[in-house]
């Protein structure tokens, strides 16, 4: 499985809609909240080039936002 991280906020709901994606598929991944967290604030932006999050890194491909249909195709689960 491809590594995953994903930058979020404790009070961002697109955030743990993502998470609960992840736990729901069987998907492990690393969380980085970005909002005590300020280099990985800024490893966010050089990434994804904005400040809103969810921004998840899926094997080195970027997803901003939560996307299912896209986060699926990248995890290859259905």
């Amino acid at each position: 499985m491809k590594k995953v991280e994903i930058y979020s906020t404790p009070v961002c709901k697109y955030c743990n809609l993502a998470k609960n994606f992840f736990k729901k598929n069987n998907v492990s991944y690393t969380e980085y909240d970005v909002a005590s967290d300020g280099a990985k604030r800024a490893e966010m932006v050089e990434k994804s080039g904005q400040l809103g999050v969810p921004v998840i890194d899926v094997g080195g491909d970027i997803v901003v936002g939560f996307d299912e249909a896209v986060l699926k195709h990248l995890l290859e689960v259905k």
